[in-house]
């Protein structure tokens, strides 16, 4: 017996080996099919308040309807989440290339057949849409990454992990400064095991789709992270709270910050993915 356990595990270890690595492959492979849809210069960051008790129901129609209607007009819904503590709050960041493809593709999308089909029954259960911050990444090559789609064969029980944003109120004229403070305080979570997801700050331009309401009382800096489970979110939360007095404490805010922990729904593109990559390096 001992002999043959001394040469089925060696076998084992490798069949494991052998499955991490063409997991990673594959999802490698997965990357390359995305890469058409990164680089999304301004970003909406889109907090709605949903009638009570009807969440569930709109998170069933939008993962339903909307992200790949978005994505065949040129714009990118990044991930969609129900926040936890909030049972009537949803989540959700849509990506544009640039300024100038916002009113263009909104235009088509809530003129278009999908939205006329579908907006009477889902305005009947949102009766808030208007917070929404318009922002761009921190650093224009680091935006937030855009993963493959969930895959319905291999991801039966949808996205996994939690996702979790910092919100700052920033003091206007205070960006560059405070956005110096906040990347040191953020390394601070590198070895928590949490996957940054993006850095954005409030993109200061008027609203050039005035159909849909952007709140003007930022400026804003947004740190999104990724965890795999609750356990790694207990992990990083005492990092996060440390971060978040240090920053509250450097005199360029206008209040104190708010994290907002979060869920992704089933087909949130944003999620944990064993070998996903950080947005930023």
């Amino acid at each position: 017996m001992k002999k043959f356990l001394a040469t089925l595990l060696p076998f084992v270890a490798a069949c494991i080996a052998l499955g991490t690595s063409s997991a990673l492959a594959r999802q490698a492979t997965d990357m390359q099919t995305v890469e058409h849809l990164q680089d999304n210069q301004v970003i909406e960051f889109r907090r709605y308040v949903t009638e009570h008790g009807e969440r569930a129901h709109f998170v069933k129609y939008f993962d339903a309807y909307f992200p790949e209607a978005f994505e065949q007009l040129g714009a990118m819904v990044f991930g969609q989440f129900t926040e936890r503590g909030n049972p009537n709050h949803f989540t959700w960041l849509r990506g544009f290339k640039d300024l100038s493809a916002r009113p263009i593709i909104e235009s088509a999308f809530y003129y278009g057949p999908v939205w006329k089909e579908h907006r009477i029954k889902v305005n009947a259960i949102l009766p808030d849409s208007d917070n929404v911050m318009l922002m761009r990444p921190l650093h224009p090559e680091r935006g937030v990454l855009v993963l493959p789609a969930v895959d319905p064969v291999v991801e039966e029980n949808g996205a996994q992990g939690i996702v979790v944003a910092q919100i700052f109120s920033v003091k206007k004229g205070s960006e560059d400064a405070f956005a110096r403070q906040a990347e040191q305080a953020f390394a601070a979570y590198s070895d928590t095991g949490v996957r940054t997801a993006g850095l954005l700050v409030s993109l200061d331009v008027p609203n050039n789709f005035p159909q849909l309401p952007i709140r003007s009382d930022g400026p804003f800096l947004v740190w999104l992270g990724v965890v795999r489970d609750d356990a790694a979110l207990a992990q990083i939360t005492p990092r996060m709270t440390s971060a978040e007095h240090a920053l509250a404490t450097s005199g360029l805010l206008r209040s104190a910050p708010e994290r907002l922990v979060m869920d992704p729904t089933p087909r949130s593109r944003l999620r944990w993915l064993t070998g996903m990559t950080d947005a930023t390096p």
